[in-house]
């Protein structure tokens, strides 16, 4: 049995005062479902095998370009980032991994490490290498980049630092790589495009020469930050190139704010697929630009959009459909652990919602060109309140009715003020 970090008696109780409200609400749509020939326990069944990773540093507050506010209570370690992440898990039961970033979460025995995720009932996902900061005691700078590099020696470091990634990901069971670059240009002329792009290739194709049978390179685009002008791999177009060259074992991975406002990501997420370079989706949501505000805080159906396009390629795999997906967000003004509570239910449920999708339907008025009748099976699944299911689900893997009531009258965050070190005021993102 894992170490819970809450009491189950006190998640128990809370539902208690919950459920006979629940079990009304979940036979009122389960009624209304049945109207439409569809059947609430197979939803919730499907609802129920879906999960989503959240990030080891999605656990601390995050901060702007500018300044960092920490919270009393914040984790210092990856030690007490579990913690938090088993907190979560605990209460939503849709996130049991946790995505890791070295150099933050480095440790001296990483076989210790996976078995102390697994006794707060975690593993790891994707490890995640860092090669857009410098480190102290670091031998060479990415102020000139990293993987495209003009600095022969910074490449190689950055290759390096990356088959470290694989090897740590290798001791606590993930299969997957994550690399993401911020090198790019903040001047007309500062670099030549064509020459940065092929030095990034030949680079990370010395990264993809050490990856394992199974596992894959997910390779994030990212239009801006912090390279202003002009970024490496910019783009969907430019990601899916550069996967095709690596080979097969490298897939692209969407973030959501990482694209120009208005941007088509559901069609970005259908063109991937059908090429078989779907890799991976980084949750979050923005206003303005790559924002990492919370999952389904702005746009909640551009969120739906973009999963009835992800159940449609599980539903037509092509070349396979295996997307790892996680949270990725900067929680600048809220309860971290509040923030990925939140948006665990806003990705879950806009899931739910996909999945009630009358497909039939859709795609008879798509094949007749009947613009209203399509759009309106789409509208139809998305005014639906899910709520009842994904609380049902919960309670049935042991987790709670109402998520953030219950992580409140746990006072975790007012504990873990008394135990653990303040993190300092600082700038940056982490």
């Amino acid at each position: 049995m894992a170490d819970r970090p809450l009491s189950a008696e006190l998640i128990a109780d809370a539902n208690a005062r919950e459920m006979a409200a629940l079990d009304e609400d979940y036979a009122a749509l389960g009624r209304k479902l049945e109207r439409s020939g569809i059947a609430i326990d197979a939803i919730k069944d499907r609802v129920a095998d879906f999960s989503v990773a959240v990030p080891s540093w999605g656990a601390g507050r995050g901060g702007t370009r500018f300044a960092k506010f920490p919270i009393p209570g914040e984790p210092t370690n990856i030690h007490e980032k579990l913690e938090d992440c088993a907190v979560i898990n605990q209460l939503c039961r849709v996130t049991p991994r946790v995505s890791p970033h070295f150099p933050w979460d480095k440790v001296s025995d990483y076989a210790a490490l996976r078995e102390e995720a697994g006794s707060l009932g975690l593993s790891f996902d994707a490890v995640n290498s860092n090669t857009f900061q410098d480190q102290p005691g670091q031998a060479h700078s990415y102020a000139t980049g990293s993987l495209s590099s003009t600095l022969a020696e910074t490449r190689a470091q950055a290759v390096e630092h990356n088959i470290e990634c694989i090897e740590i990901g290798q001791k606590l069971g993930s299969r997957d790589l994550t690399v993401w670059v911020g090198d790019g240009t903040n001047f007309p002329g500062q670099q030549d495009f064509t020459r940065s792009l092929d030095r990034y290739l030949e680079a990370a194709s010395e990264v993809y020469a050490a990856l394992p049978d199974d596992w894959r390179m997910l390779l994030e685009h990212k239009m801006f930050e912090p390279a202003f002008y002009s970024t490496v791999i910019s783009d969907w177009g430019s990601s899916i190139l550069a996967a095709q060259e690596l080979g097969p074992k490298a897939k692209c991975l969407i973030d959501l704010g990482h694209h120009a406002p208005n941007v088509n990501i559901e069609q970005i997420v259908a063109r991937l697929h059908r090429f078989g370079k779907l890799g991976g989706f980084h949750f979050n949501d923005s206003k303005y630009g790559d924002d990492d505000l919370d999952s389904g805080s702005i746009n909640p159906h551009q969120l739906f959009l973009v999963f009835n396009e992800l159940v449609e390629a599980e539903l037509h795999p092509r070349d396979g459909f295996n997307p790892s997906y996680m949270i990725d967000q900067s929680h600048n003004v809220t309860d971290p652990i509040e923030s990925m509570l939140s948006s665990a239910e806003a990705i879950t449920g806009c899931f739910a919602r996909a999945l009630l999708v009358d497909r039939e339907a859709l795609h008879g008025a798509q094949a007749d060109n009947d613009t209203m009748m399509a759009f309106q099976a789409l509208r139809r699944a998305y005014t639906i309140d899910v709520a009842p299911i994904l609380a049902r689900v919960r309670i049935e893997a042991g987790g709670a009715i109402d998520v953030l009531a219950t992580y409140r009258q746990s006072k975790w965050r007012e504990r873990k003020a008394q135990e653990r070190k303040a993190v300092g005021l600082g700038a940056g993102i982490v």
